[in-house]
């Protein structure tokens, strides 16, 4: 998707305001955002493609106005209210729900399961066929403008550069976020020089990295 969340390389948005010693939070309520989140996520109603989507659809302004954990909570709203599992006027304590013991439990993420569900892949998946490209082939991002999500950054489209490393595969982002499939694709590292990316005025000695879906590469 072509949106203002895809920050990467844009211009006129100044200089980085790195801030030295940044805590993990900075407010109270950021925590309770992170797990509610994570609990929500488990309760299997949608991928994780589907969830960075959703933060693709916050209006430019909402977005930029909004710190990191607040764009977590307005894509969780838009994804509890589009499966069902809560209605608007809940979200804005307009409409009050209450459930019974009959309502379905579905899954509890649990404290003692934390640790595993963090460090597992969600969308590992088998590729049924080997890899199109090796470490070392020269290749070239295609120049995609989709409607709906991607996972090639803009300024990394229509570039050259070279293959690092075989990741492994994974469920396509461009399918899996609206209810079409898994789809696996291989995904290569992929390696560019600053000058390709940012033109000639950019620091020779910089390289930039980017985990690419085979599907967005041609052989350069």
């Amino acid at each position: 998707m072509n949106g203002i969340h895809d920050l990467g390389g844009m211009m006129g948005f100044g200089a980085l305001n790195i801030e030295r010693n940044e805590p993990v939070f900075h407010h109270e309520w950021e925590k309770r955002a992170l797990g509610l989140s994570l609990c929500a996520a488990c309760l299997g109603q949608w991928t994780i493609d589907e969830s960075r989507h959703a933060y693709e659809r916050i209006s430019p302004r909402a977005y930029l106005r909004a710190s990191y954990y607040e764009i977590w909570m307005r894509g969780l709203d838009t994804l509890l209210v589009e499966n069902g599992l809560v209605a608007v006027g809940e979200i804005y304590g307009t409409e009050p729900r209450f459930f019974s013991e009959g309502d379905n439990a579905l899954i509890v993420l649990r404290p003692s399961d934390v640790d595993e569900m963090l460090s597992s892949g969600p969308s590992e998946r088998t590729c049924g066929r080997p890899p199109a490209f090796r470490v070392g082939d020269r290749v070239e991002t295609k120049n995609l403008n989709p409607k709906g999500h991607t996972r090639l950054p803009g300024y990394a489209r229509s570039k050259r550069g070279l293959i690092e490393r075989v990741q492994g595969s994974y469920a396509f982002p461009d399918t899996n976020a609206h209810g079409l499939g898994a789809n696996p694709q291989w995904v290569y590292t992929v390696v560019f020089s600053g000058r390709e990316v940012w033109g000639e005025g950019a620091d020779p000695t910089l390289t930039i990295s980017i985990d690419a879906f085979e599907s967005y590469l041609s052989r350069a």
